[in-house]
């Protein structure tokens, strides 16, 4: 076999490796955006469900206006982000603002004996439990990816073809904190 039959199956092999990390870069980049698309599904559940918990809290609690603003302004603030970082952030915000309203709850007897009340805040936490997981799914898809688009010789065929790393869904910093529990 001449010197460039030779070379022909080289360059063969080559390519063949290149577009198969090349197709395993853009199904992990997939990935990833589809699991961001899965937290949004379930954080979409749970903005969807927040008018009607707020509805039902100002029934009992209509001095405590603050709060329910608040609760729905850090709603708002998530709807109107504009990319993932800030969806985030805004998402921290109300689950903080839920938080609050929960709390409030408590401070009202009649309030957690509804039953409507009791029915949004138990379909509200299982769709925090859904979120938390989503949020999971979302990090170990982006671990996948970007140890794939760094990793040698992969990251060759990722700089070619202009592949970035992404973020890792992290928690705010004031979640981060010791939860205060005062009797």
């Amino acid at each position: 076999m001449p010197w460039w039959g030779y070379l022909l199956i080289v360059l063969g092999v080559l390519a063949l490796y290149v577009v198969k990390v090349y197709n395993g870069l853009v199904s992990l980049r997939n990935k990833v955006d589809d699991q961001a698309s899965q937290i949004d599904v379930q954080l979409k559940k749970r903005f969807d469900l927040i008018p009607n918990l707020v509805e039902t809290v100002k029934g009992y609690t209509k001095h405590e206006k603050e709060t329910l603003e608040g609760v729905i302004k850090a709603r708002n603030t998530y709807v109107t982000a504009d990319n993932l970082g800030d969806q985030l952030k805004a998402d921290g915000e109300l689950q903080n603002a839920i938080s609050k309203l929960f709390a409030l709850a408590e401070s009202y007897p009649e309030l957690k004996a509804n039953e409507n009340f009791m029915n949004l805040q138990t379909e509200l936490t299982a769709i925090e439990e859904k979120i938390g997981y989503a949020r999971q799914f979302y990090n170990d898809s982006v671990l996948k990816y970007n140890n794939k688009i760094q990793m040698f010789p992969s990251n060759i065929v990722a700089g070619l073809f202009g592949f970035k790393k992404r973020e890792f869904f992290e928690a705010a910093s004031e979640e981060r904190q010791n939860v205060k529990v005062q009797f």
